[in-house]
């Protein structure tokens, strides 16, 4: 039997600098049942004549460009309504899978019956010079303990459709924050989330980045508990000190890391 088709959803925006090894780790996939959606959120860069030649090699690369730029969510969402697959998996233009991932992360929800998955993944520097920092998944994982402590990454996460209703992976159309209130919204409806404890993806650090940046991100995180999940402000406060504590301790580690 055939196996189940994979819809690899990867919004694009100014990333050709990490296109080519972003699309290259998808060709070198082990599980080759997939299709990779390319959403073009009018980038103005050389993005999409470095998807268009892929697509000439490879039947499996399917473009879309939007009209106007959206932001992620609006890309994600459009690759989500073209989509053809049962699994969704998210892949970012300048991250990275290993070759083994989809397989060995399809085969872990087929044996264990999931819904919903992230494996764990290593952070990487801009150039691909590797930290040596490794984030592990918990095996499972609540709403309310993912309010405080937003560790699911889109570089790590494929979900099943067929066992929950696939509209629940559209995303607000929020500018930020978007795929964490995704998760939530699954969370929120019941879909049980399971962490795979094998490193299978590669998140890219990039300077500058919106992620890299702590007082947007403290923003984005209050933004995402207030104006998205309409929380209480005592307890989005206390959820905001838990997203804290977690986040430092990511950087304690990393500063330790870069100082050896």
């Amino acid at each position: 039997m055939e196996k189940p088709l994979v819809s690899v959803i990867t919004p694009v925006y100014n990333c050709e600098q990490y296109l080519n090894l972003t699309i290259e780790s998808v060709l070198c996939q082990t599980y080759t049942n997939w299709e990779m959606i390319l959403v073009d959120d009018c980038s103005p860069d050389n993005s999409a004549e470095i998807i268009r030649s892929y697509q000439q090699k490879d039947d499996r690369i399917r473009y879309v460009r939007l009209s106007e730029n959206g932001g992620a969510a609006i890309a994600r969402n459009k690759a989500l309504e073209v989509s053809r697959g049962r699994y969704i998996a998210y892949l970012d233009a300048d991250d990275i899978w290993l070759p083994e991932k989809l397989e060995k992360q399809i085969d872990f929800m087929t044996k264990n019956d999931v819904a919903f998955t992230c494996c764990d993944y290593e952070k990487i520097e801009s150039d691909g010079t590797r930290l040596n920092k490794i984030i592990h998944m918990p095996k499972t994982m609540t709403y309310n303990q993912y309010l405080r402590n937003t560790i699911i990454q889109t570089v790590g996460v494929i979900t099943d459709t067929e066992k929950f209703d696939r509209k629940l992976l559209i995303m607000p159309n929020v500018r930020r924050g978007q795929d964490a209130a995704t998760w939530l919204q699954l969370l929120r409806n019941g879909v049980t989330f399971t962490g795979q404890n094998e490193v299978l993806a590669q998140y890219r650090r990039v300077p500058n980045s919106l992620s890299a940046n702590k007082f947007s991100a403290m923003k984005r995180t209050w933004y995402l508990y207030r104006g998205v999940e309409k929380l209480s402000l005592p307890k989005s406060v206390f959820c905001m000190m838990g997203w804290a504590y977690h986040a430092s301790m990511k950087r304690i580690y990393i500063k330790k890391y870069l100082k050896k």
